[in-house]
């Protein structure tokens, strides 16, 4: 029967008893994972500087800014392009047409209003445009009348600025 050499020498022995503690060790250890809280993130972040303005990408080149524009948030600046059509006689049929589809409806209140309204339409008036809302309706009424806004019902009202003349 062959004879069975044990090939571990006694000098090994420190070396394998080291090998053995570390193989020991680790098997036991669990990985400690990193708590991540959301408390450290939100200090991290930096604050939103106040000339910041969002935008999104649109194409290759082109960046839109996701703000509203000026005459959305004023309708009196918005431009309009209005031909008015034959059938409008008068300044008050002009008003409503530049007006139709603009958010605002014209007020119907009072007796120096509906002089204004009956007055016939100027033909330099029928094409008014590319102008904003505003001077629309200022070139319309003429120098005599004050523009009067609520904004409250979206009414559009004229004033005299003076006393007529009779």
């Amino acid at each position: 029967m062959p004879v069975i050499r044990n090939c571990i020498t006694i000098r090994d022995l420190p070396l394998m008893a080291g090998l053995l503690s570390v193989v020991l060790l680790n098997g036991c250890t669990t990985p400690s994972v990193a708590s991540t809280s959301l408390e450290i993130e939100a200090k991290l972040t930096p604050p939103v500087p106040s000339d910041w303005i969002p935008v999104a990408r649109y194409g290759r080149y082109t960046l839109v800014e996701l703000t509203p524009q000026a005459a959305q948030h004023n309708l009196l600046l918005q431009t309009v392009d209005a031909s008015i059509p034959a059938k409008v006689t008068n300044v008050g049929e002009a008003l409503q047409h530049v007006l139709q589809s603009s958010g605002y409806t014209l007020c119907k209140d009072g007796a120096d209003v509906a002089a204004l309204y009956d007055l016939p339409l100027p033909a330099p008036h029928r094409q008014l445009g590319p102008i904003l809302l505003h001077d629309a309706l200022l070139t319309l009424a003429g120098p005599v009348w004050t523009l009067d806004i609520d904004n409250a019902t979206r009414q559009v009202c004229f004033t005299r600025k003076g006393e007529p003349i009779t």
